[in-house]
């Protein structure tokens, strides 16, 4: 019997939380709803950049070709990381694409002009290797530019009803 009530009051937390961290259109949208929205986005978009870095240094190709590799695969891995929350929502393919694209096409474009901005503008980043702590320093602060200045967008665009709001509609 206590453990039915443990779990509804779990359940009941869950719903809270749920309740508190979607927004409406013209919604109250907290920082930390943003943050979360904006730490997925990076995710998708860390993964993407490094293993394009990765494949065009292996490839031995410039920096030009590499940087559009990673931006692709920034993309790429983004929009999958949506995708799979909403697929697994029980959304079809076709509408999943679409929810996906709504939701991150903004973001994920954002955090790309930032961070590789930030990239292009650090003297000898773009020149240094995978072995490099420059490299990896270089990125990791990048990221985390492109995380503050991500973060207020995301927070504009869930506050109305766009960009991630449109996956809490259909993931729970």
């Amino acid at each position: 019997m206590e453990h039915a009530h443990e779990q509804q009051h779990e359940h009941e937390q869950h719903q809270g939380h749920h309740a508190h961290h979607h927004a409406t259109p013209g919604g109250k949208v907290t920082w930390a709803t943003a943050a979360r929205a904006t730490l997925h986005c990076l995710t998708g978009c860390a993964i993407g950049e490094v293993l394009g870095m990765v494949i065009g240094t292996a490839l031995g190709w410039g920096n030009a070709p590499t940087m559009v590799l990673a931006i692709a695969l920034a993309f790429f891995f983004g929009y999958a990381f949506t995708l799979r929350a909403v697929r697994s929502a029980g959304l079809d393919f076709r509408t999943a694409i679409r929810v996906a694209l709504a939701a991150d096409t903004l973001s994920i474009t954002v955090m790309e002009v930032i961070d590789n901005g930030v990239l292009l503008l650090w003297p000898g980043a773009m020149d240094a290797m995978l072995s490099d702590a420059l490299f990896w320093t270089a990125l990791g602060i990048a990221f985390a530019v492109a995380f503050a200045v991500t973060t207020p967008v995301n927070k504009w665009m869930i506050g109305r009803g766009k960009g991630h709001a449109v996956v809490h509609q259909y993931h729970h």
